[in-house]
């Protein structure tokens, strides 16, 4: 059942009791917001955190790039002077930012913020940095092995991803289970484990869960609609320059093939820009991919357990949720 606000004392969200550290072992506060791409989860964390004095922690795995910001919808410059972000703008497209790192740097700003007797709000869609933070994954730290990637890399381009899928479902079941079947990278690491210490991945992957108290609110849309606001995102976005940006990148020698790249509309823009599409179809794929991630999110977010309360995007009440966060904030840890 959706909490909606009634019957409740009067709150005073403007003035949310101070976050202070009384005790070293005292749990933090965590408000996280998730959800598909396009559904709203910006606009909602903007609310919270500027009524509730909040720092915002970007959970998502392209708005991490430098340089890509009209595709990956990245806050405004002005909405991040609103509200301060961090894991915003945090690598090079060349580079990445694995699950380990990306846990260890959202744990430093939560701790930090937390510190500044602010309240951090976990924010964003990509479903594994979220449940590797909020369980605390402990992923085995075995270095790159270039050659390895080089030939598995080779296998999936000739005979498919699903072809180098299975071979991680032949070894590592459990791992399988949480590995998206078309994301040749993770099922390359995760084989790439197996193959450097003769032992699953999934069976070297323990949990040890920071200490947060964790409020999570899901947005949620009827399907048709959401595909409906995300492909109207996409003629915004292009009608702000998003073809241009996909250029310079190129320009600047950015590999259609980076993993910066796969982000929705990069490589199909960069496909159509290299001569190999028509723009209206590398739209109308970019349409289909968001889609399909889409599905997929949802997909995760069924699997992930932290109590998340969903509401409808187009009907939640933002002063309703800041009112509960308020009286949250002053229940006893």
């Amino acid at each position: 059942m959706h909490w909606t606000g009634e019957h409740l004392p009067e709150a005073h969200p403007m003035n949310p009791q101070p976050i202070t550290e009384s005790a070293a072992s005292q749990a933090i506060p965590l408000v996280v917001i998730l959800g598909p791409t396009a559904v709203g989860k910006t606009g909602l964390a903007l609310q919270l955190a500027t009524a509730l004095k909040g720092e915002i922690v970007s959970a998502d795995s392209r708005q991490i790039y430098r340089y890509m910001d009209i595709g990956t919808a990245k806050p405004t410059p002005d909405q991040r002077e609103q509200v301060k972000h961090h894991l915003i703008d945090v690598v090079d497209p060349d580079d990445g930012l694995s699950v380990v790192d990306f846990q260890k740097r959202a744990h430093t700003a939560i701790v930090g913020i937390h510190q500044r007797e602010c309240l951090p709000l976990l924010v964003g869609g990509t479903g594994q940095y979220i449940t590797a933070l909020l369980e605390g994954w402990t992923v085995p730290e075995v270095p790159p092995n270039p050659t390895l990637r080089a030939n598995l890399e080779s296998f999936a381009a000739e005979h498919g991803a699903r072809a180098l899928y299975n071979r991680l479902i032949e070894i590592d079941p459990p791992a399988a289970h949480i590995v998206d079947p078309n994301n040749v990278r993770r099922i390359v690491r995760a084989l790439e484990v197996y193959y450097g210490t003769q032992k699953p991945f999934s069976a070297q992957r323990q949990k040890n869960p920071p200490n947060y108290r964790i409020l999570t609110y899901g947005l949620t849309l009827e399907r048709t609609r959401l595909h409906e606001r995300a492909d109207q995102r996409l003629d915004e976005m292009m009608q702000a320059g998003f073809l241009e940006e996909v250029r310079a990148l190129l320009d600047m020698g950015c590999d259609p093939k980076l993993p910066a790249m796969s982000g929705l509309g990069y490589r199909q823009l960069a496909k159509h820009l290299l001569g190999d599409q028509s723009l209206d179809g590398a739209l109308q794929d970019t349409r289909t991919a968001t889609h399909t991630f889409i599905r997929r999110q949802y997909t995760w977010f069924r699997k992930h357990r932290h109590g998340a309360v969903w509401h409808d995007s187009e009907k939640v009440q933002p002063a309703a949720l800041i009112h509960q966060t308020a009286r949250w904030l002053q229940e006893p840890a």
